[in-house]
């Protein structure tokens, strides 16, 4: 993909992102060409992006995107992709927003046979992957369980609000969900997100005693086909530096897009959102 514009991959992606947060958020409001969202405290959609690509943020509606979370009881937050115009920057450091961390965003066109070619590379034999009814409460249910489950602490019980949203997330229209089974077992599960072309993959998990055998790329590959299936051109998913999601997602034909950077403004009794 030589003529690759990441300026335009960022800017759907970053549309998505934010557009999927107010899907899943109780309350919501529009920040310039993008969005702020919050679904409780504690919750991972607490945050504001897609904004700076088509119009200026103004000194005001930075003021309201501060105002929004802390009214809320929780740090401002804001997601930036590294082409945020620099008077948005200084903006948001002159209200005291600081680097928190940075996220990778990984991108590859989706063609035909785009999973199938990559299906089953060191994968167990038997492995089974599985696209979750969203009728069906109880896999439902399980898939929540699984596929959120690398994001807590091991041993330590899933938060309320991760479990309600992960609900929420598998029933949405242009989502489908995914198990991995073996010997009867739900391994892993993870999910994927289909509209305007493009396909994100998110909330990937495969339970400890099962990692390192090729189940995320097994999972990566039934998402990037369903991607296909429901018209997409182009596949994304987003990862934390250097951890066992980019590198799968590298063996899988991703290359890197860009950084992004999230911003917080931490203040007294404001609670940090994951």
């Amino acid at each position: 993909m030589n003529d690759v514009n990441l300026v335009e991959i960022a800017r759907r992606f970053e549309r998505k992102q934010a557009t999927g947060a107010v899907a899943l958020a109780t309350e919501s409001a529009p920040l310039a060409d993008g969005w702020m969202a919050f679904g409780g405290v504690g919750a991972y959609v607490n945050k504001s992006c897609g904004y700076g690509y088509d119009r200026e943020v103004t000194g005001a509606e930075l003021d309201a995107l501060v105002d929004f979370f802390s009214s809320r009881g929780v740090e401002p937050k804001a997601e930036l992709s590294p082409f945020t115009p620099p008077a948005l920057l200084r903006g948001l450091a002159d209200r005291g927003f600081v680097l928190r961390e940075f996220e990778t965003v990984l991108y590859r066109p989706l063609r035909a046979g785009a999973g199938r070619a990559s299906q089953g590379q060191g994968a167990p034999a038997g492995l089974r992957i599985e696209r979750v009814d969203p009728s069906d409460e109880v896999a439902v249910r399980r898939f929540v369980e699984v596929a959120n489950s690398g994001f807590v602490p091991e041993g330590e019980a899933m938060p309320e609000v991760f479990f309600e949203l992960g609900l929420k997330g598998a029933r949405a229209p242009n989502t489908d969900s995914f198990v991995a089974w073996l010997e009867g077992v739900a391994v892993g599960a993870g999910g994927c997100e289909s509209s305007e072309g493009l396909t994100s993959l998110f909330g990937t998990s495969v339970l400890p005693a099962y990692r390192r055998r090729g189940i995320q790329q097994a999972l990566i590959s039934a998402r990037l086909e369903r991607g296909l299936e429901r018209g997409s051109d182009l596949a994304a998913i987003m990862s934390a530096p250097g951890i066992p999601t980019e590198r799968n997602a590298m063996r899988m034909g991703f290359q890197m897009a860009y950084s992004r950077a999230v911003l917080v403004k931490p203040g007294a009794g404001l609670v940090p959102s994951p």
